[in-house]
């Protein structure tokens, strides 16, 4: 794959989006940063211009709320050109608890993770030249490979994205749209501060390097670090009467 040379990132403030950006910053590409808060994505834009960006713009937007989906995907590829790759990577943990008890959490969690990313995807789509090369890359979860109790609403979404990802990839398998999913497991940020670090945390910049990595070997899906595909095949693959007893 060709460097590219203009990327769209959706959750710019994100660690790993943050370091993805930084390896594409030093081939030449040009940024347009989105994200909620305007002096976080600032100094992210700053950064990249330091690491080799000819620009790194930045637009506000709440990613998260269906309602203005349409209409800022429009302003961005207006204002951007057709992006060569789209980055995906906002997110919310969210509380488990939390979304049990209260129906507008858990409506969150799902819009967050996975009805909002859906409908991006399908915006940002609509009406692209057909010829036109892209790397569309979503950063999912290894929550979503199997539903567990303590993260099962977030799981849920996840696993949701994962399967819509899927079928969208399989629907353009025969055009120059290129789309992969990326399921880290833990990674040391913002996203985690609450939870203690262990031996199976990664650091953002080992996830941006794995996801450089799938988007010039033109891999569909990408687990990061490498050893979260073992954990999850096994998890997936243990049978009910076993699984159910796993405090997971």
């Amino acid at each position: 794959m060709s460097a590219p040379s203009r990327i769209l990132v959706l959750g710019a403030s994100s660690a790993m989006a943050q370091a993805y950006a930084r390896r594409r910053a030093a081939t030449g590409a040009a940024f347009l940063l989105v994200g909620l808060n305007a002096a976080r994505l600032a100094a992210v834009a700053a950064d990249l211009r330091a690491c080799g960006a000819p620009s790194a713009e930045v637009a506000t937007a709440d990613l998260a709320d269906p309602a203005g989906i349409g209409a800022h995907a429009a302003a961005f590829r207006a204002r951007l050109g057709e992006p060569d790759e789209i980055l995906i990577a906002y997110g919310e943990l969210g509380d488990q608890a939390e979304s049990e008890r209260d129906l507008d959490a858990a409506r969150r969690a799902f819009d967050v993770n996975f009805t909002s990313v859906a409908l991006w995807t399908l915006a940002l789509l609509k009406d692209r030249p057909p010829q036109a090369p892209l790397a569309l890359v979503v950063i999912g979860s290894v929550a979503g490979d199997r539903g567990r109790a303590s993260n099962f609403v977030y799981g849920a979404a996840k696993g949701g994205l994962d399967r819509f990802l899927e079928g969208l990839a399989q629907a353009y398998a025969a055009t120059p749209v290129h789309i992969v999913t990326v399921k880290p497991g833990f990674v040391d940020s913002p996203m985690t501060d609450a939870i203690a670090k262990g031996p199976l945390f990664a650091s953002p910049d080992a996830v941006g390097a794995d996801i450089v990595r799938a988007v010039e070997k033109r891999r569909r899906v990408v687990y990061t670090p490498w050893f979260w595909w073992v954990i999850m095949t096994i998890i997936r693959h243990l049978p009910w009467f076993v699984f159910k007893r796993l405090k997971i």
